[in-house]
């Protein structure tokens, strides 16, 4: 009795390795060409950024006069008084102090302590800032002591003139200065503004 041939593929088996092999090829070879994925800074949310910018905005209010106590004495000529409940950073007008560092500077900012610390005043100024965003005026205690006046009577400030045409001011200093009370017991004092300019140079 005569035998069946074999009716499978002749080349099945050579034909898996093959593609087995190229299988196995491909995958040790073929490098992936995807860009790796982009890393984006995180945003800070808009409203934290706006309450920044909000803390550093401080809106400068319109005065023109106001009663309020002194809370803070930071030289001669610049006070710290509350406003409304908010204190308020107001240059006298008119007169200009020894800065701290200068010869009777603090001898300034205590008599100014003196005359009105702790006290409930009346300012009256005219809506002007100056660029550090204080108000200018004229601080009169509730006696009627006019603070501006007293301190230039006392040789413990120049009249500003270059901010100030009153005459009076300029007759205060005179006075002083004939008297050599203050700072007018020097036989030259430095004017404050001199001084401050020679200390940006």
């Amino acid at each position: 009795m005569a035998r069946q041939k074999n009716s499978k593929p002749k080349y099945g088996i050579v034909t898996l390795i093959v593609a087995l092999a190229l299988t196995v090829f491909y995958n040790y070879n073929v490098k992936d060409t995807a860009p790796p994925p982009r890393k984006y800074p995180v945003e800070a949310p808009a409203e934290k950024a706006k309450s920044k910018s909000s803390k550093r905005t401080k809106e400068l209010r319109d005065v023109t006069e106001f009663t309020g106590k002194v809370v803070g004495i930071k030289d001669g000529d610049t006070f710290e008084i509350l406003c409304d409940g908010q204190a308020e950073k107001v240059r006298l007008a008119d007169i200009d102090c020894p800065e701290k560092s200068q010869p009777f500077g603090n001898n300034a900012k205590q008599y100014a302590s003196d005359l009105c610390f702790g006290q409930t005043v009346t300012v009256s100024c005219d809506k002007k800032r100056d660029r550090y965003g204080r108000l200018i005026g004229t601080v009169v205690t509730e006696n009627g002591l006019n603070v501006n006046e007293a301190l230039v009577k006392a040789g413990l400030a120049w009249h500003y003139k270059s901010y100030s045409h009153r005459d009076e001011f300029t007759a205060y200093e005179e006075t002083a200065r004939t008297k050599h009370v203050g700072l007018w017991a020097d036989k030259e004092p430095t004017p404050p503004w001199d001084w401050r300019r020679s200390r940006r140079k």
